[in-house]
This record gives structure tokens, C-alpha cells and sequence, in this order.
């Protein structure tokens, strides 16, 4: 089912986790993918927006994880470039893999298996970066490269899995499913100090704020 958060933002809620639909300046953009059982799941929320798969132009990765990039290489008519930041693009493309010294690279290499390399396109981006209207804001901590992408222009913030909705309020990356818990609060606080205000808080897991969500980033920064 999707849910419009704002006007051209849409929460597809796949029950575990979520991920979301922007209409940037008539470019389809898919934030995240869900799991590779999700596939299903996304194409009906992407039709229950007013439009198909095939209508997606871009697809924006927050970070490499199961349940993030899951379904990128199994739903049908999508012929979209993926933008993901560096080193989490090397593990999507195959061409590096999680560090199994750490605790969530381990879990990364465990569910790797169970993902199929997407045939699309990739492209690495960078802290600054724009890609239409978003700009991109590298995030670490979740994992090495985790992102959150910015539209000033559709009032919203992407933030992936750098923090969670936990009873009403943010909540960073706790440490069994992060890289580095001390990267998560320094890129919790740097975010603070230096995203536009936006209104839409979108994570990856939890229910997304429709309002105030600079502010509520800029308390959980404080409270860490």
C-alpha cells in the first residue's frame, strides 16, 4: 500500500521495512527496495501511486543491506539507474565484500547468498552530490557507506537506516545492526548541523514524521 507523505512522496510500507516513491520533477525515483521477497509488495505500492514499475527512472540506495537492496534485481520492468554511496556500491556490484571482522559485515556476508547482483546500472555517489533535486549527504556508521538524500524542493529527507522511529520519536542505529555506533552519532550530529530543514523524516524502519522533521533530528542529536 502506499501513503502519501507529502505532495510526489509516497511510504510504501512493507511491513518490516520501508521504502518510498518521489515524483522529482516528473522523474520516478525509488528510495530502497525492500528484501528480495518484497517484490510483490513494491510493484503494488508503486501501482497503488498511479504508476508501474517501468515508469521508475531512478533508484536511490541509502546504504547495502538484505533488506534494502533485496528486490532491486527482481522487480519486473525496472530499467533504472542506482545511485549508492562508496564502499556499499562495490558490495551491491559484487565486486567487494563486507569486512567479516565486524559484527554487521559478518551478517552482511551471511545474507549475501540470498541476493541476486541487480543488471542495472550503477552509479557511486558522493557526499555534495545532487541527483535531480536531491543531494546527497554521505552517513556512516550503519554501514561504511550509508547515505541520506535531501529534496529542498519536495521538503524531504531520506535517512535510511542512520536512525529509526521508535515510540513517536528518532532513534539512532543501535549497535547490533551498525558498523560503528560512535560513527552513528557523529553523523547523526554532523546531519544536524548541516541539512537544509526539511518536513518529511523517511527511515527505513518505523513510521515516518510528516512534520518537523529537522527539528526531531536536531533533538535526537542533542539526546546522543
Amino acid at each position: 500500500m502506499a501513503t502519501e507523505l507529502a505532495a510526489g512522496v509516497w511510504w510504501l510500507d512493507l511491513g518490516n521495512v520501508n521504502c518510498y516513491l518521489a515524483d522529482d520533477d516528473d522523474t520516478l525515483t525509488l528510495v530502497d527496495a525492500g528484501t528480495p521477497f518484497d517484490r510483490r509488495d513494491v510493484t503494488t505500492g508503486v501501482r497503488d501511486a498511479g504508476y508501474g514499475v517501468s515508469d521508475i527512472e531512478r533508484v536511490l540506495v541509502t546504504h547495502y543491506d538484505f533488506d534494502h537492496v533485496g528486490a532491486l534485481a527482481r522487480l519486473p520492468d525496472l530499467d533504472a539507474t542506482v545511485h549508492v554511496g562508496d564502499p556499499d556500491a562495490a558490495f551491491l556490484t559484487g565486486e567487494r565484500r563486507p569486512d567479516w571482522h565486524n559484527h554487521k559485515g559478518a551478517l552482511q556476508r551471511a545474507t549475501g547468498p540470498l541476493l541476486s547482483t541487480p543488471d542495472l546500472p550503477v552509479e557511486v555517489v558522493a557526499d555534495g552530490d545532487e541527483v535531480g533535486s536531491f543531494t546527497a549527504y554521505h552517513a556512516p556508521g550503519h554501514t561504511p557507506g550509508h547515505v541520506v538524500y535531501v529534496s529542498e524542493a519536495l521538503d524531504v529527507a531520506f535517512l535510511g537506516d542512520l536512525v529509526r522511529e521508535r515510540d513517536g520519536e528518532l532513534a539512532a542505529s543501535p549497535w547490533v545492526v551498525s558498523y560503528d555506533t560512535d560513527a552513528v552519532t557523529e553523523s547523526v550530529r554532523s546531519l544536524a548541523d548541516r541539512l537544509p530543514a526539511f518536513s518529511v523524516a523517511a527511515m527505513g524502519h518505523g513510521v515516518p514524521f510528516v512534520r518537523d522533521g529537522s527539528e526531531r533530528l536536531a533533538d535526537l542529536a542533542a539526546r546522543l
